[in-house]
C-alpha cells in the first residue's frame, strides 16, 4: 500500500495496457484523468476497466477515509463506456474513486469460449474477484439494466462472503428479481405497439440500424440526434456476445431473497424508461423492502441522457448519506 496523505492507495490496480490492439470498431476515447486498466480473471481471460480517481481536494481527510468506491456494470449492449461519458466524471469531482466494469464479450474484455458471453453466476464471480483483488475498501455495486440483475445475484451469494462485502448496491432501470417475462407480458397486454417496438429494437437488435427506434429504447426526446447516434454505434460495437441465453436465464429466476439483508439497497428507475415499466420498478423495490426512487425526465439509459445529472445526483446524494451505515 502506499500512503497519499491520508488516503490509501492500492497498489494492486495494475497499470492501462499500451498499445494495445481495440477490439470495436468504434474506439472511445477516454476523458481525461480516466485511465482503461485490464483485470486478468482466474480465468486467465481479460475484463476491461475504465477508472477515474477520485478529486481529494474539496473533501476532508477523515471523511476520504470512509468514502468507498464505486463499481459500475452496465447492460445489454453497453460496455464501460456508458459510465465513463458523465458519471465517472461526475462522482470523481465529488471525491469518489470510480471504476466501470466491462462484461466479458462485451467492449474490449475478452471473449469467453461459446456462444454467449456468460450467466449470472460467471458475471457475478468476475466482479467478485475484481472487488476482492482491486478494491482496498468495501465498494458500492451499482447495476444498470441487465447489469442490475447481475447486482441482484451478487447480493444473494456472494455477499456471504467476507471478501465480498459491499457498502451499498443500486439497482437502476433494473430488470426485476423475476427476469424480463413480467414486463414482455403486460407490454403484450397493455401496449401492444410498444412491445412490438421493443421486441424489434432489442430482440432483433433493429436499433443498431434505425436510429429512431434506438432513440425511442433508450434516450428521451430531447436528446440529440448526433449523440444518440454516437452511442448507437458503440452500443452496437460493444456487443460482440450475447449477454445471456434467455432462456437459461430465466430458468435461473428469481432471486433468491436475503432474510435480514444488511447491505443497503437504491432502487431507482426512470419516468420515461422505455423497458422497464412503472411496476418493474415497483416489484424491485418491494423485493428489497424498499421505496424506489422514480426520476423525472430521463430514459432507460440514464447515465447518458441528456438529463444524466438528475440521477447522478440522487444516486451521489445516496451515497453521501452512507456514512453512519458503513
Amino acid at each position: 500500500m502506499a500512503a497519499v496523505g491520508s488516503y490509501i492507495l492500492s497498489t494492486k490496480i495494475p497499470q492501462a495496457v499500451l498499445n494495445k490492439e481495440l477490439k470495436t470498431k468504434v474506439p472511445y476515447n477516454l476523458k481525461q484523468g480516466q485511465s482503461r486498466i485490464f483485470h486478468q480473471l482466474p480465468s486467465g481471460l481479460n475484463m476491461e476497466v475504465i477508472y477515474q480517481k477520485g478529486v481529494r481536494n474539496k473533501i476532508p481527510d477523515k471523511k476520504v477515509l470512509k468514502q468507498p468506491p464505486l463499481v459500475f456494470v452496465h447492460g445489454s449492449f453497453h460496455a464501460a463506456w456508458c459510465w465513463s461519458e458523465h458519471w465517472l466524471p461526475f462522482f470523481s469531482d465529488n471525491g469518489f474513486d470510480s471504476y466501470a466494469v466491462s462484461l466479458l464479450g462485451q467492449g474490449e474484455s475478452d471473449d469467453p469460449d461459446g456462444s454467449v458471453a456468460g450467466s449470472l453466476q460467471t458475471y457475478a464471480a468476475d466482479i467478485a474477484d475484481f472487488i476482492k483483488n482491486q478494491t482496498t475498501l468495501s465498494p458500492v455495486l451499482i447495476g444498470h439494466s441487465f447489469g442490475g440483475l447481475i447486482v441482484q445475484y451478487y447480493i444473494a451469494n456472494l455477499e456471504k462472503d467476507s471478501s465480498g462485502n459491499l457498502a451499498g448496491a443500486v439497482l437502476i432501470c433494473s430488470v426485476p428479481p423475476t427476469g424480463n417475462s413480467g414486463l414482455v407480458w403486460r407490454y403484450l397486454f397493455t401496449k401492444p405497439v410498444a412491445a412490438f417496438k421493443v421486441t424489434m429494437s432489442l430482440a432483433v437488435k433493429a436499433f443498431q440500424t434505425s436510429l429512431p427506434l434506438c432513440k425511442e429504447t433508450f434516450f428521451s426526446r430531447e436528446m440529440d440526434d448526433h449523440l444518440v447516434q454516437r452511442y448507437q454505434e458503440l452500443m452496437t460495437e460493444s456487443s460482440r456476445m450475447p449477454l445471456f441465453d434467455l432462456r437459461k436465464l430465466n430458468a435461473s429466476l428469481p432471486v433468491a431473497s436475503v432474510p435480514n439483508l444488511s447491505t443497503p439497497v437504491l432502487v431507482m428507475g426512470a419516468a420515461d424508461d422505455f423497458i422497464v415499466d412503472a411496476k418493474g420498478l415497483e416489484e424491485t423495490g418491494s423485493f428489497y423492502g424498499v421505496q424506489p426512487v422514480c426520476v423525472e425526465g430521463v430514459a432507460h439509459d440514464m447515465m447518458l441522457d441528456s438529463s444524466w445529472k438528475k440521477g447522478a445526483e440522487v444516486l451521489l446524494s445516496w451515497v453521501q448519506n452512507l456514512d453512519g451505515k458503513i
